[in-house]
């Protein structure tokens, strides 16, 4: 066991939210996001011996989040381009039995139309941070997209963590709202 003891028991409480919030930006599926942080929580749990206390529980999660991030992309990746041929037997009164093959078309062509509609979304997200106020605008810039430390933004800042937390709740609540009439 590591001599910088963890508590798994309180994973779910102290860091859920927080890595589900870090994980929907980068893959953009709820469902995804969820099993990718249970595969994190999973991991971590494997390798607890591991840990040896050189960063905060919470990063030593985030950097395990990433490897699983990086690895469901390089799965996904690993399929795009490569074409799928079907092979069906047809008895029809016709023929006495022919064998058809079916080309399946490669969703790569989709790349054109993910790339518009990621800098659609990208649009709509910064819309939606213009219409914060300045304050919120920046607390959520700072710890939801630039991933920014807690004590970081509160020093940066000189706000205390709890109006913090506050600002942010705000903001994202806000965001949601917008999201939903703009992008949805």
């Amino acid at each position: 066991m590591s001599e910088h003891p963890i508590n798994p028991n309180k994973w779910i409480e102290l860091y859920s939210d927080y890595l589900f919030n870090y994980t929907i930006t980068r893959v953009n599926d709820r469902e995804i996001a969820k099993d990718l942080i249970q595969d994190t929580f999973f991991a971590g749990l494997k390798s607890m011996k591991n840990f040896k206390g050189e960063a905060s529980e919470r990063t030593w999660l985030i950097s395990i989040l990433k490897r699983k991030i990086i690895d469901y992309y390089r799965k996904i990746n690993s399929t795009k381009g490569q074409a799928e041929v079907r092979m069906t037997y047809s008895n029809s009164e016709d023929h006495e039995g022919d064998w058809l093959e079916e080309r399946v078309e490669d969703e790569g062509y989709l790349n054109a139309q993910e790339t518009l509609e990621n800098t659609e979304l990208g649009d709509a997200i910064y819309d939606c941070m213009d219409k914060l106020t300045e304050k919120q605008a920046r607390v959520f810039k700072m710890k939801t997209i630039l991933n920014y430390e807690t004590e970081t933004i509160c020093n940066e800042l000189k706000i205390t963590p709890s109006n913090l937390w506050v600002i942010i709740h705000r903001a994202r609540t806000a965001m949601a709202e917008c999201m939903e009439k703009n992008w949805l």
